[in-house]
C-alpha cells in the first residue's frame, strides 16, 4: 500500500496525508522536479504554478515544480516531516522528522529549516498551521 494519498485539508485545500503510520528518519517521497530557470520565474507568476514552486540551486535563483506529490505538502511551523533538496539529481525528498500516525496530514515548514518561524508569503489568519524554499 502507497503510504501516502492526496486529501481535501480543512481550510488549506488539498493536503497530503498517511496512509500508515510512517516512523522517524523514514523517507516519505522522492519526487522528480522540472527545474525553470531564474529568468522563466516571471512568467511562472502569471499561472496558478507559481503558488506550488520551490526556490532552486545552490543560489536559490531558479524554480523547480516537484511531480509526485511533493508540491502539495501544506505548511507547518511544527511539520512532521522535513524535505532535502538533491541539485545533483533534480530531486525533493521528503522525510519524517517525529512519528506521523495514519491519517495525520503530514506538513513541512516552507522556510526550508523546521524550526524556522519566518514569516511565509501568504496569510496564515483563520489557520492553524498551512506551507517552499
Amino acid at each position: 500500500m502507497k503510504p501516502i494519498s492526496v486529501k481535501d485539508s480543512p481550510g488549506k485545500g488539498r493536503g497530503v496525508f498517511a496512509q500508515r503510520n510512517i516512523k522517524r528518519g523514514e523517507v516519505i517521497e522522492t519526487c522528480p522536479v522540472i527545474v525553470l530557470p531564474a529568468e522563466e520565474i516571471d512568467s511562472l507568476e502569471l499561472t496558478e504554478l507559481y503558488n506550488y514552486y520551490f526556490a532552486w540551486g545552490p543560489d536559490s535563483k531558479d524554480a523547480a515544480i516537484a511531480l509526485g506529490y511533493g508540491s502539495l505538502y501544506n505548511h507547518s511551523y511544527t511539520p512532521n516531516a522535513r524535505y532535502c533538496k538533491d541539485f545533483d539529481n533534480n530531486l525533493l525528498r521528503y522525510i519524517c522528522i517525529r512519528e506521523i500516525k495514519e491519517d495525520e496530514e503530514i506538513t513541512i515548514n516552507y522556510n526550508c529549516d523546521p524550526e524556522d518561524t519566518t514569516p511565509v508569503w501568504f496569510d496564515l489568519a483563520g489557520q492553524e498551521d498551512i506551507e517552499v524554499c
